[in-house]
């Protein structure tokens, strides 16, 4: 069980997994930049989010909805949890809207099965699949929650809240996906990966 204090945002865990400095940087040093993809995805998610409660084609869709665990330290909002019919009871199917397309890791699908594992504890009912909604595809990626996609999720939780406790942001290393990253202008992984390059350079010629 965690303080209140010790809570973590549900969507730390997606950045922990796609850029441990990302993260550092937003949930240690608490750093916030806007560029063109967080702005559109964060129009996505104020659409997704825009308060309301609605039934369609006989499926109940609940936006904006807190979501916390007291076992996991996680909390957040889903954008769109859906309430689906089975037999007398409604099943839940959280839907994580992305303004990119899928990602080579599981970034996302940890994601969005930390938000099913706190709907799994708020609700006491099992949640075996959900989605993610990608903007630049325009289409829905159904993601199972198996044993493995559990465990990972449970792991990185744990890894976060201890990451963020230690307090330390890693250093810089330049890769693609720092281009389309908000903080890259505040990280400046290029600058000081290469400043890091020349003391390195620097202590082995004086060395020999």
């Amino acid at each position: 069980m965690y303080s209140d204090d010790d809570f973590i945002q549900l969507s730390a865990l997606q950045h922990f997994i796609f850029c441990p400095r990302q993260c550092a940087l937003s949930y240690i040093e608490q750093v916030w930049e806007e560029n063109l993809f967080t702005a559109e995805g964060g129009i996505m998610h104020d659409r997704a989010h825009a308060e309301g409660f609605e039934t369609r084609d006989g499926v109940r869709i609940e936006r904006g909805m807190p979501l916390r665990s007291e076992r996991l330290g996680l909390n957040g909002k889903a954008d769109v949890v859906e309430f689906h019919k089975s037999g007398g009871t409604w099943q839940p199917f959280p839907v994580e809207y992305k303004h990119g397309k899928p990602k080579e890791n599981n970034c996302d699908k940890v994601q969005l099965c930390a938000q099913a594992l706190c709907l799994e504890e708020m609700l006491k009912n099992k949640i075996e699949n959900g989605a993610i909604f990608y903007g630049k595809t325009r289409h829905r990626l159904e993601v199972v929650f198996n044993d493995a996609l559990r465990q990972e999720t449970e792991d990185v939780a744990q890894r976060v809240h201890e990451f963020i406790r230690a307090g330390l942001t890693p250093k810089p290393v330049y890769s693609k996906k720092c281009e389309s990253c908000s903080l890259v202008d505040a990280c400046k992984p290029k600058a000081l990966e290469q400043a890091a390059s020349v003391m390195r350079y620097l202590k082995e010629a004086i060395k020999e």
